[in-house]
């Protein structure tokens, strides 16, 4: 295979397994959106009930079952927030992914990826509408864009690190030759 199919396949299969990860994600998310108030919140609070017991096992404290209870209520909000933040970024990454092996970094790939999540963040918002006990909200698209817009970051500093790295095997292996 020459070297140029070969560059096709890889860039084809980067696309392919990154629209399938964002397909999943799609179906993970419509997921829970679908969830009504009372599922949603169920699962809201084992989860903040978990990361306090997980905190409070990690660090020795030994808190009581009303502290552990009171912290699970308090946190509850924002661990919902951070996973809101984390799975769009995660869908930042994956549309990036999706569209790199055919647009050069810059300001138009930064920009399709940034509208991309946040188009999906408001029809996610616009799905809970329809949803019982739900609502839709703009504070969220706005900060499921924030997360789009930290995973292309996240994209962005991987790329320079990485094109920095193989810049540095490229002068180690040629000071080994001339060695």
């Amino acid at each position: 295979m020459s070297k140029h199919k070969n560059s096709n396949h890889k860039k084809a299969v980067i696309t392919v397994v990154a629209a399938l990860f964002l397909l999943q994600l799609y179906s993970m998310i419509f997921f829970f959106s679908a969830q009504d108030s009372a599922e949603s919140g169920n699962l809201s609070r084992m989860i903040s009930e978990k990361c306090v017991e997980l905190v409070n096992s990690l660090t020795g404290r030994h808190w009581t079952r009303i502290v552990m209870e009171e912290m699970a209520a308090y946190f509850e909000h924002p661990i919902r927030k951070l996973a809101h933040f984390l799975e769009y970024a995660y869908m930042g990454v994956l549309v990036y992914l999706m569209w790199r092996p055919f647009k050069q970094r810059g300001r138009f790939l930064y920009l399709v990826t940034v509208l991309w999540v946040f188009l999906s963040a408001a029809g996610d918002e616009f799905h809970q509408l329809f949803v019982p006990g739900r609502y839709g909200c703009f504070a969220d698209v706005l900060l499921d864009t924030c997360g789009g817009a930290f995973g292309v970051v996240i994209c962005v500093m991987g790329e320079k690190l990485w094109g920095k790295y193989l810049k540095k095997r490229q002068v180690d292996k040629k000071s080994a030759v001339t060695s």
